[in-house]
């Protein structure tokens, strides 16, 4: 999100064919495209191409980088004393990210950038969990061990059997939309949050 946010959007990416990126029903066969993973789902709803590395080259620069990380990164958290994840995020952003970059960028061909710029609360809406659900009897819904209800709405007297789609947005927090309607939304403990947009948006 954070590149996407400052970069913008690309027409494709490339990536492996890791279960986070793709549905592969058999080990070495081609992916299921049909079947999204949330990155896949996610890319979709960008309009990016999401395309799966088959050759052993494009394969290769992705192993050789993450050889590459894998290797030095560890230790220069070591080296820095870093002993938390968000000290490790200011670290990776501020210092190790740079000097990689500095050492092993090289000037594009084409200077002129091919990238989009894509609105943060749009991105916001996309690149996030979601899930769907049938809104139980007792109009709550059932999202990672917590019961969710829902409020009063000014639409209808209630969800019951409704499909609704659940968001986890990064920071933990929830949000229920009902077709394009952000209908209730909770802390990452489930407790509910009175909205100030009663609509929301859909993406």
């Amino acid at each position: 999100m954070e590149t996407f946010a400052a970069k913008g959007l690309p027409s494709s990416l490339d990536t492996d064919r890791g279960s986070h990126y793709f549905v592969t029903l058999k080990a070495g066969e081609a992916v299921d495209k049909s079947r999204l993973t949330q990155v896949g789902r996610a890319l979709r709803q960008l309009g990016i191409e999401h395309i799966p590395a088959y050759s052993p080259e494009a394969r290769g620069r992705s192993e050789r980088m993450f050889c590459t990380l894998q290797d030095r990164l560890p230790k220069e958290l070591a080296l820095a004393g870093i002993a938390d994840i968000e000290a490790a995020n200011r670290f990776i952003a501020q210092t190790y990210l740079p000097a990689h970059n500095a050492r092993f960028a090289r000037p594009a061909a084409v200077q002129d950038s091919a990238f989009v710029a894509a609105d943060p609360a749009v991105l916001a809406e996309i690149l996030c969990i979601q899930e769907e659900r049938v809104v139980a009897r007792d109009n709550t819904v059932a999202f990672a061990r917590l019961r969710l209800q829902l409020p009063q709405s000014p639409i209808r007297h209630h969800f019951v059997k409704a499909a609704v789609k659940v968001r986890q947005y990064p920071d933990g927090t929830l949000a229920i939309f009902h077709g394009p309607r952000r209908i209730a939304q909770y802390s990452s403990q489930g407790t509910a949050i009175q909205q100030t947009c009663p609509t929301g948006q859909a993406a």
